[in-house]
C-alpha cells in the first residue's frame, strides 16, 4: 500500500513571554519534521531552536556526508541519519555559541520524525515529547530527559507530583549543552490514520494526557485539532511558548501541506 502524509504545524508565542524561543519546521519532500524548544537568555534560546531546525532539515536535503556513528552501525539507516542529522545540529549550536559571547549557554530541546518507506524514525532529546494516536489508543512515544521525569521513572515521585514540581523545567539533556548530546532513537512501522504529534512543554504543562487524546480523536481536521491545542494552552494561562506538529498517514500517496 502506497501511504501519504498531511501535515500542520503553529507555534504561539504565549501570554507571559515577549519572544519565542520555539522553533519548528518540515519538510514534505524529504519527509522531515522538528519541533524545538530553546533556552538562555538575549534571545539565544531562539537561535538555538533555529539553528537545530534548519541543520536537521539541511542534513536531509543536502545529503551532507557524516561520519559514521560507531554505536549505530547496526541501526537501521533510517535512525543512523536521524542520529547524525541531530549530532550535527549540536555541533552547530556549539560552534555558534563558541563565537557569540550573549550566546553562551545557550541549548534546545527537539522532537524530530522522518516519514519513509512507510515507516516512522523518531529522535528526542530533552523534555519535549512525541505522541502517536493509533485506532483510538494514545501512546506517548518519548521518555523526557528531566529531573522530575527521573524521578519518577525512579519511585521518588509520582506523575502529579512531578506536575507540581517547581524543578520541572530542569532538562538533564538538551543539544548545544555538551559535546555529545546524543538523542534517544525509535523506529516503527506507519498505519493509515496515524496521527503523530509533536509539541513543546508549553502545550504539555497546561494538557492532560486524556484531553490530547480527545482532541486528536474528536476534531474535525489537523488544523482544527493542532488550533485546539495551542489555543487551550493559551487558556490555561499561556505561561510558556506553545508549539505542535501534526502529522497524518494517508492511504494514499499524497503529500499534503495542510498549513
Amino acid at each position: 500500500m502506497q501511504l501519504g502524509i498531511e501535515v500542520v504545524g503553529r507555534s504561539d508565542v504565549g501570554r507571559v513571554r515577549v519572544s519565542n524561543e520555539d522553533s519548528y519546521g518540515f519538510d514534505l519532500r524529504h519527509g522531515v519534521f522538528v519541533v524545538c524548544d530553546g533556552m538562555g537568555g538575549h534571545a539565544a534560546g531562539e537561535v538555538a531552536s533555529k539553528i537545530a531546525v534548519e541543520t536537521v532539515l539541511s542534513y536531509f536535503r543536502d545529503h551532507e556526508p557524516l561520519a559514521a556513528n560507531a554505536a549505530l552501525a547496526n541501526a537501521p539507516i533510517g535512525a543512523q541519519m536521524l542520529s547524525d542529522a541531530v549530532s550535527k545540529a549540536n555541533e552547530n549550536i556549539l560552534q555558534y555559541a563558541q563565537g557569540h559571547a550573549s550566546a553562551s549557554g545557550m541549548g534546545t530541546t527537539l522532537v524530530a520524525a522522518r516519514f519513509d518507506d512507510a515507516k516512522f524514525t523518531i529522535a528526542h532529546v530533552g523534555d519535549s515529547r512525541i505522541y502517536l494516536l493509533r485506532e483510538d489508543t494514545l501512546l506517548q512515544l518519548t521518555e523526557d530527559h528531566s529531573l522530575v521525569m527521573e524521578q519518577v521513572r525512579r519511585g521518588i515521585m509520582t506523575v502529579e507530583e512531578a506536575r507540581q514540581s517547581t524543578a520541572q523545567h530542569i532538562i538533564t539533556r538538551a543539544l548545544g549543552t555538551e559535546d555529545d548530546s546524543p538523542p534517544d532513537l525509535a523506529e516503527f512501522p506507519a498505519e493509515p490514520g496515524d496521527t503523530l504529534l509533536l509539541t513543546t512543554d508549553g502545550v504539555l504543562r497546561h494538557l492532560e494526557d486524556t484531553q490530547i487524546h480527545e482532541i486528536l480523536r474528536d476534531a474535525p481536521s489537523l488544523q482544527d485539532a493542532c488550533d485546539r491545542l495551542i489555543d487551550l494552552s493559551l487558556d490555561a494561562g499561556g505561561e510558556d511558548n506553545a508549539t505542535c506538529i501534526l502529522i497524518r498517514v494517508t492511504d494514499e500517496k499524497n503529500l499534503n501541506n495542510s498549513n
